[in-house]
């Protein structure tokens, strides 16, 4: 049920990032084509751009954590055992949980402190800006605190336990 309902949330994720992105290409190059030929520009364009661009990162960051599509190394962790790999995904579950409630923390506070501000351009208040990181923190940790739980119920096969979509060299023990 929590994945049906996360696929479905990822889905609405990729399209508010495609949103961001073709909002950006024609924020910025409407400003380009604008100052070059006609001298003048988009007032907002540059600010709104960079809010999108903080958007469209962190919303694609969701996504990616939830495919397993972060960056990582299995140089250590291919060469340890099924209980080994379990203990170090364990603690890399821990710890990035823990950078989840820091994240949060974090822009909450932000966003709490700069309520009342407003940005220079658009006047809307700064804490759009921090929104996507609170919103990151909290889907993030989900995501995080659902995998921990099946690796602790012992739900993951041992293939899965380097998240590791693609590699460069050839798997361990394959020497073709």
């Amino acid at each position: 049920m929590f994945n049906l309902i996360l696929d479905r949330c990822c889905k609405v994720l990729e399209a508010a990032i495609a949103f961001c992105l073709a909002l950006m290409v024609v924020l910025v190059f409407g400003n380009v084509f604008l100052r070059y030929a006609m001298n003048s520009g988009i007032t907002l364009s540059e600010e709104l751009s960079r809010w999108a661009f903080v958007w469209m990162t962190f919303l694609g960051a969701i996504v990616a954590l939830k495919e397993h599509g972060h960056l990582g190394t299995d140089m250590l962790i291919g060469r340890l055992g099924p209980f080994g790999k379990k203990v170090c995904l364990g603690a890399s579950y821990s710890l990035m949980l823990f950078a989840c409630w820091l994240l949060f923390k974090g822009a909450y506070d932000q966003a709490l402190i700069n309520l009342d501000s407003t940005s220079a351009v658009m006047e809307a208040s700064m804490a759009w800006i921090y929104l996507p990181g609170i919103l990151f923190a909290v889907l993030g940790g989900l995501i995080l605190a659902a995998e921990f739980l099946r690796l602790l119920t012992g739900q993951v096969r041992d293939e899965d336990l380097v998240m590791i979509q693609e590699s460069e060299e050839a798997p361990h023990g394959d020497n073709h």
